[in-house]
């Protein structure tokens, strides 16, 4: 998805001039569109969002921590991205994130949505909890196994018995 020069500069919360300012130096990579204006891709957002990160956590002042707010989480599959879509629906919601060039859906409560109160192009972390996960490739990735080659000293077997 290419984005206008004044939606990057939302989801990047920089102004729009400071914006413009980049991509005139060639700090930020564009494309242009039949009438000249400038769009932005998705994963140069991205880009500069992960370059911005930890600029951003040293200049800012450690604010206080709410009550019953969560400090640490003991889940390891945490998956970061940007909220591209929040939709409601009687008691459940659905949020969509952008994590890289993938996509991930999440279905949860209307409670916890205003809870999280979540709009499009805020950042937001994925925290995978499951008994089972499956992994897949597409049939071009996999490739074949050889055979192992019989030991010596070992017999071959007919039928599961050893002759």
């Amino acid at each position: 998805m290419r984005l206008t020069v004044r939606e990057a500069a939302d989801r990047l919360g920089v102004g729009y001039t400071t914006l413009k300012r980049w991509i005139y130096s060639g700090a930020v990579r564009t494309s242009r569109t039949a009438g000249g204006h400038h769009r932005i891709a998705d994963a140069e957002v991205d880009r500069l969002l992960v370059q911005q990160a930890p600029a951003r956590g040293r200049a800012r002042p450690a604010e206080p921590v709410p009550h019953g707010a969560i400090v640490a989480l003991s889940g390891r599959n945490q998956l970061r991205g940007v909220v591209e879509e929040v939709r409601v629906e009687g008691l459940l919601g659905q949020v969509r994130l952008r994590i890289g060039d993938q996509r991930l859906t999440a279905i949860v409560t209307r409670d916890a949505l205003e809870e999280l109160r979540l709009r499009r192009g805020d950042r937001a972390t994925a925290i995978v909890k499951a008994t089972a996960v499956m992994i897949a490739r597409e049939a071009a990735d996999v490739r074949p196994r050889r055979r192992a080659a019989a030991r010596p000293g070992r017999r071959s077997t007919a039928g599961g018995r050893r002759k």
